[in-house]
């Protein structure tokens, strides 16, 4: 497969900044899947992760766990669990003709089980689209310091 000078570029994450917000170089369809993406998390929305979570999704989670995406949904539906909404810090966002990559730093807070939680994490997740639809199919997260 042979890729031009400026799909390598965005590829590799040397392609210039956009000037403005981050998401509005985005494709539509893709910038209302990744709003819906995060929505659904904070909601516990499993239908919308469902269709927002590629059949062969894959997580390697904050605890060095390999996820897939029944286990995803499990966590994020499970009874005694909540999430607060979230601001994305350091946000990367780099696409090409049907894929992108999506990331930066978040803190999380919420309860599991009931608990308290408060976690830190830098992650991207990485997009596809098939069939006119946009998927997560990966997404990476490890945990940082807070500064």
């Amino acid at each position: 497969m042979k890729l031009s000078a400026t799909l390598l570029a965005l590829m590799l994450g040397i392609a210039p900044a956009a000037a403005t917000a981050p998401h509005a170089s985005l494709p539509p369809a893709l910038a209302r899947a990744v709003a819906a993406f995060d929505r659904a998390q904070v909601e516990g929305d499993g239908a919308a992760l469902q269709r927002l979570l590629a059949d062969d999704y894959v997580l390697f989670n904050s605890r060095a766990r390999v996820e897939n995406k029944a286990d995803f949904i499990r966590d994020y539906t499970a009874p005694g669990y909540s999430l607060k909404p979230f601001t994305i810090e350091h946000e990367v966002v780099r696409h090409w003709p049907g894929g992108a990559v999506l990331g930066g730093v978040v803190t999380l807070e919420g309860t599991s089980e009931g608990k308290p939680f408060k976690a830190r994490l830098r992650f991207a997740d990485i997009w596809r689209e098939r069939d006119g639809h946009w998927q997560v199919i990966f997404t990476q997260a490890t945990r940082v310091t807070t500064p």
